[in-house]
């Protein structure tokens, strides 16, 4: 059972750094893959063997991040790969060939011919590839998604929550309707997921560049996932100072999503950046209250009991505070000297 090290170690992390590819795709196969590498090896040591082996197609990124994290946690380890073998990928060249001999062997499997996309789900999501959904153009069945309502059938009265938040990491979620509250880990994690989907919210339908050079369509489920990341960005806003934040956003957040996607956890880079993630995160206290209603997400307002880089008074339009407007005419002056040479040179 790797839930725990799941949520605990990879998605949090994952939340705390806003990490996101290609300002889209929430990561949710991406972050599942160093958890379950990283028991096969540890399994694989156990047990003295000397290979271990994947089912990824030799097309897409999965391969890749498999066996980057087996070599980096066990360099001596080989990798069986039986999508890269040409007997097997000339006997089986997609998954109807597969679907065939499942039945012809009595092999039970999820997938039919009738339903013939690829599947991959974890706690974090489960994504959706290929077979009519390789024509991009094409909407996705009705019954193909399987972790949310369809919005249009969700709930006609938005359901409110409040996340708390400690250091960045989701610390606790009480439903202002019906009075749940649920502070562990985990739990909290798999209730954001249920209350996500008989909302409907967490869906997304996208074409990102692969690893590996290829353009693929993805449809993706992340429930829970897309609750948290808006809630966290939300209170970023609030208790981040914007030097920080605007450092993190540059030089961690799309890093940190690269490293992920491309299968670079367990890397030089992946370590440093890791670590670097909850040096970002000290003042990000508070809670964020999020109305879920057929679909969408809205933030209802937020609040810090500990950080007070917001002053009402100071922000004002109506109270002066402590700041003097006078002091903004010389911040302008000094910040128009290079804009009035740029500009003077267009009046000669």
């Amino acid at each position: 059972d790797l839930r725990r090290e799941l949520v605990e170690e990879l998605v949090i992390p994952t939340i705390q750094a806003n990490a996101v590819y290609e300002t889209v795709y929430l990561l949710g196969t991406s972050v599942a893959r160093p958890v379950i590498a990283r028991s096969q090896v540890k399994i694989a040591q156990q047990e003295g063997c000397t290979h271990v082996s994947h089912g990824c197609t030799g097309k897409g990124n999965d391969q890749v991040r498999f066996e980057l994290a087996y070599y980096a946690l066990d360099p001596k380890l080989q990798v069986i790969a039986p999508w890269r073998i040409p007997e097997f990928y000339q006997r089986f060249p997609g998954r109807n060939a597969l679907l065939a001999y499942a039945a012809e062997k009595g092999i039970p499997v999820s997938q039919t011919p009738s339903k013939p996309w690829s599947t991959d789900e974890n706690l974090f999501h489960i994504s959706y590839e290929a077979g009519i959904l390789e024509d991009p153009n094409v909407t996705p069945p009705k019954d193909m998604w399987k972790l949310t309502v369809d919005p249009e059938d969700a709930p006609n009265t938005p359901e409110r929550i409040t996340i708390t938040f400690k250091e960045g990491k989701p610390v606790r979620v009480t439903n202002e309707t019906d009075g749940t509250d649920v502070t562990d880990a985990l739990d909290l994690f798999l209730y954001l997921n249920t209350v996500a989907r008989r909302n409907g919210v967490g869906r997304i339908d996208i074409v990102e560049n692969r690893f590996i050079g290829i353009k693929s369509r993805g449809c993706y489920e992340t429930p829970g996932g897309t609750i948290l990341r808006a809630a966290h960005i939300d209170l970023e806003g609030l208790v981040l100072d914007r030097e920080v934040r605007a450092y993190r956003d540059e030089h961690i957040t799309p890093v940190f999503g690269k490293i992920m996607y491309n299968g670079l956890y367990f890397s030089p880079e992946g370590d440093l950046l890791t670590k670097m993630v909850p040096l970002t995160q000290t003042n990000v206290n508070g809670s964020v209250r999020v109305k879920l209603y057929k679909g969408s997400l809205s933030i209802d307002g937020r609040w810090s009991d500990t950080e007070t880089l917001y002053d009402m008074e100071q922000s004002s339009m109506d109270v002066q505070g402590d700041f003097e407007p006078t002091d903004s005419e010389g911040f302008i002056k000094i910040q128009s000297i290079r804009l009035k040479k740029w500009g003077a040179k267009f009046q000669k």
